[in-house]
């Protein structure tokens, strides 16, 4: 009866805990679930990437507030001077120090106010929405170089993704040829040196992954300047892609294939922009300059309250004095001269600043193009003609042996060889997309109309 009494309570406890035991169980599964959903969630698009970045860029940020510093600056100079105030005694005795005594005494409020030579406030006022405007335009050129930066190692990581894959198959095969070359030690009709043939290939694979995980680590950690660091310890993967669609870019390119309509493409650029606000800004100096040659005027006004009677024995008036004051330039030999001839020169040195840079990215617009070019050729070749060769070799050696005409070893080896030519091949992909990658932001064409979003 004990033990009957023992097993009903014990059939009650389990009973009443089963439903906490249940929930217990299903609760770490409902918690990873939840962590998997918010991995699923952390693996970001190139574009939400860029859109962070530019968000987190501090040099972006600083650039913008270093161009709305420059308008206030400007702004605050480009006003009329504040005016003087003047305040004292005039006609005082200095025997009794009396307003009262003579009628010259008097106590006087005075102001006087100058105007700036000719334009010249309108002018500094226009200069500063130039020297604003060219660094918003740098800051415009900064937004270019993050999303060169970031896009160029989305496409590297997305390469070395795939490289991975076909390293992975490649130590597949050389694994399985390791196998076979064991075995036919074993049965003494393989040599101990094609096994250690074998191992030392695999070995040398095996190296080549170490470095490619080491590169996609280093890839991530680099992104990590915008993603954040905690981004790179928590998460840090990324699933990414060594192919872009560049279709707007090809367009672009293909409507201006003259130099002169590139030319014009360049003249888009944050820098040339940038260049040509502070050139513009250097012609307005001129401006200035040639408006110190102008007369500069002032006025003021002053009012004398008399305490003493005049001569007759009445009280002597108020009195109320007008003054116009002008500012003669007539020594312009070592001043006025010498801040035109500056300016002008400044003038000069903006102009070959700025056909400098258009020179430089001429000839890079170029050389990429013509790298572009060259690219599509030997990616052309390697799939009309290297990959499908080496295809059909694998096929012929795979006929062979089941005709037993060719070993083990010889598929292996034909297909390592695919393998390696599809890895030239993704190579090569790459390099074209980085191209174009680069091209991109010389003429502003990103490969999505949300990146060009993004910069804008």
């Amino acid at each position: 009866m004990k033990a009957k009494y023992n097993f009903l309570a014990l059939s009650l406890f389990l009973a009443f805990s089963a439903p906490a035991l249940a929930h217990s169980t299903l609760e770490p599964a409902t918690n990873s679930a939840q962590s998997n959903t918010a991995l699923q969630d952390s693996r970001l698009t190139l574009e939400q990437i860029i859109s962070i970045a530019l968000q987190q860029d501090a040099s972006r940020e600083q650039l913008f507030a270093q161009s709305q510093a420059t308008l206030s600056s400007g702004k605050a100079k480009a006003t009329l001077m504040d005016p003087t105030v003047k305040f004292g005694f005039g006609g005082v005795p200095v025997d009794s120090f009396r307003l009262d005594q003579d009628p010259m005494s008097n106590i006087s409020l005075g102001v006087m106010q100058k105007f700036d030579r000719g334009n010249t406030i309108e002018l500094q006022a226009s200069q500063a929405e130039q020297q604003s405007q060219a660094v918003l335009q740098q800051a415009k050129a900064r937004e270019h170089e993050v999303i060169t930066a970031v896009t160029a190692l989305w496409l590297e990581l997305g390469y070395n993704q795939k490289a991975k894959s076909l390293l992975l198959q490649q130590e597949k095969w050389l694994t399985q040829l390791i196998d076979n070359q064991d075995s036919n030690y074993a049965l003494g009709i393989g040599e101990s040196q094609d096994v250690i043939a074998a191992q030392l290939k695999l070995s040398q694979l095996q190296q080549k992954l170490v470095n490619n995980s080491q590169m996609q680590l280093k890839l991530a950690a680099q992104l990590s300047e915008w993603l954040g660091n905690a981004w790179f310890e928590q998460n840090g993967a990324l699933h990414a892609s060594n192919q872009l669609d560049w279709h707007e870019l090809q367009q672009t390119l293909a409507s201006n294939t003259t130099s002169q309509l590139r030319y014009q493409l360049l003249m888009r650029h944050p820098v040339i922009q940038s260049l040509d606000s502070s050139l513009q800004s250097a012609q307005t100096q001129v401006s200035i300059a040639e408006e110190a040659y102008a007369p500069q005027f002032g006025v003021e006004v002053m009012y004398a309250h008399r305490e003493a009677n005049n001569m007759r024995g009445d009280p002597a008036p108020d009195m109320v004095s007008a003054y116009l004051t002008v500012d003669i330039p007539l020594y312009t030999g070592s001043k006025q001269d010498k801040s035109l001839e500056a300016a002008q020169y400044q003038v000069g040195a903006a102009k070959s600043q700025r056909d400098a840079w258009l020179a430089r990215m001429g000839a890079q617009l170029t050389g990429l193009i013509s790298d572009k070019d060259h690219l599509q050729q030997r990616i052309s070749h390697y799939q009309s003609q290297l990959l499908k060769q080496a295809k059909a070799q694998l096929a012929a050696v795979e006929r062979g042996y089941q005709n037993n005409s060719a070993s083990f070893g010889d598929i292996v080896t034909s297909s390592i060889t695919q393998i390696t030519i599809e890895l030239e091949l993704e190579r090569l992909i790459t390099d074209l997309n980085l191209t174009n990658n680069q091209i991109a932001n010389l003429i502003g064409d990103y490969a999505t109309d949300s990146l060009n979003k993004a910069q804008r």
